[in-house]
């Protein structure tokens, strides 16, 4: 079974039609018939709830949120020992947001591919680190 740590740009893409939209379906797909999973950490979902809040307002959020928990992602809202030591390590080697480095700590505990299109912070990561990802773009 595939294993993917959703990144926020992904859902991004995903609830606004983006390009990518359809790579990230077909990935929920496979999550949905048990082909795959999926799981996100709650800190990656804060920046896609904000975004959501600001552009679309709160009661917009609010259904995203209960949408998302219908759906076959996981969502981790613990940060254990290993991904706060990793994320804190990621941050500090590469000067990424903190949510970033959530997301790759977990995809480095989890074992999995970060789903993202975000190549700004992590195509010099992908060079010199040992961390899967799947590109949505």
């Amino acid at each position: 079974m595939n294993k993917y740590v959703l990144d926020a740009c992904a859902l991004v893409a995903l609830l606004q039609g983006e390009a990518g939209a359809d790579r990230v379906t077909l990935i929920f797909d496979a999550a949905y018939k048990k082909a795959a999973s999926i799981v996100m950490h709650k800190v990656n979902l804060l920046e896609v709830y904000y975004d959501v809040c600001r552009s679309h307002g709160k009661k917009n959020a609010h259904i995203m949120l209960a949408s998302l928990r219908k759906s076959p992602v996981s969502i981790n809202s613990e940060i254990s020992d290993d991904i706060f030591i990793e994320a804190g390590r990621l941050k500090a080697t590469y000067r990424i947001s903190l949510a970033d480095s959530i997301a790759l700590a977990q995809t480095v505990i989890w074992g999995g591919e970060l789903l993202t299109s975000d190549h700004h912070e992590f195509d010099e990561i992908e060079k010199k680190e040992n961390i899967s990802f799947h590109w949505i773009r």
